[in-house]
């Protein structure tokens, strides 16, 4: 998605929220200071069958959608509880608000992390990045893309994997751990998967394509 595009989307997620755009941006800045291009050819996925992994409750009873496909892209504690199952993990995607020594783990061992820089995890940025190896970071932001630091859109972790993965050039996505109705979240973290959802479908209609995981879902759900 280009940034014109979700602009708009952004704005409404703002606005929702209460966030002001400022700190993103700052964030944004700070990332983009410590971060590195990142050669993207590094993850070319074209026709590729693409998993992405949502960090839900049930991801071990889903994690055979991740280990049939071509590629697994996993946001954030899915990386770890995925490679606990034997499955591999092509790129993680998170806010180091959870695992963040995964993160540094993961690209001292030379593997790709997308990390994400919001105006709530600046103080995460500045702990964590020193001790990771900036050559294998993918720099995102939810604002206006600056320097090395790229938005192909989405909000969460999870859809922001989707969206990544489609940037990549992923031929299907199919989707594990992904539970919207999970009662034990907090009134702010379901928010949040409301618009994850909303996001999903505006996606799956961009792509042509249809989620599995928003089959009885999906006209229910409000289009952005």
């Amino acid at each position: 998605m280009e940034f014109v595009d979700w602009e708009p989307i952004y704005e409404s997620i703002l606005a929702d929220f209460g966030y002001g755009r400022g700190g993103d941006e700052r964030a944004r800045d700070e990332l983009a200071a410590e971060a590195e291009p990142f050669d993207t050819d590094r993850l070319d996925w074209h026709g590729d069958t693409v998993a992405v992994a949502g960090a839900g409750p049930s991801l071990e009873a889903t994690a055979e959608v991740a280990r049939e496909a071509d590629t697994v892209v996993a946001a954030s504690t899915a990386t770890d509880r995925l490679t606990a199952t034997g499955v591999a993990v092509d790129l993680m995607v998170t806010d180091l608000d959870k695992n963040p020594e995964t993160v540094v783990d993961r690209t001292r061992a030379g593997e790709p992390v997308a990390v994400h820089a919001h105006g709530d995890n600046r103080d995460l940025l500045a702990e964590v990045l020193p001790d990771v190896d900036t050559a294998h970071v993918l720099p995102t932001t939810q604002a206006a893309p600056s320097g090395p630091v790229v938005n192909y859109g989405g909000f969460t972790d999870g859809d922001r994997a989707a969206y990544l993965a489609d940037a990549l050039g992923a031929a299907e996505l199919r989707f594990c751990g992904w539970d919207f109705d999970d009662e034990t979240l907090s009134e702010s973290k379901a928010r949040k998967l409301w618009w994850a959802e909303r996001l999903l479908e505006r996606l799956e209609r961009d792509r042509d394509e249809r989620f599995g995981v928003l089959d009885d879902r999906r006209d229910e759900i409000e289009r952005l």
